[in-house]
């Protein structure tokens, strides 16, 4: 999988996987639980989906999302990484407006 720095990387990502499973856009949408415009315009990287949303997708296509820490000339040892639970980072992002 490649390195997703924009949501246009994800949704590239998310529709070549689509593609691999050989899975229309209707097909993907039913999966999720959202619909085939939905997807269309998440495929065409709009802007304002919803986390939510992209997760269900990625999750109805067997892909995982991950948060890596990025650093200048910083190798990151994958055995060792720490995951990030991206909901409760809303949740405390929501806590604190």
């Amino acid at each position: 999988m490649p390195t997703i720095n924009t949501l246009r990387d994800l949704a590239l990502a998310a529709k070549r996987r689509r593609l691999d499973l050989h899975l229309s856009q209707a097909e993907v949408a039913h999966r999720a639980e959202v619909s085939r415009q939905w997807v269309n315009a998440f495929e065409r990287g709009k802007g304002t989906s919803e986390l939510q949303l992209v997760l269900r997708l990625l999750s109805a296509l067997d892909l995982r999302l991950s948060v890596d820490v990025h650093g200048e000339n910083q190798e990151v040892d994958r055995t060792t990484s720490r995951r990030v639970d991206l909901d409760a980072v809303l949740d405390d992002l929501r806590r604190h407006e």
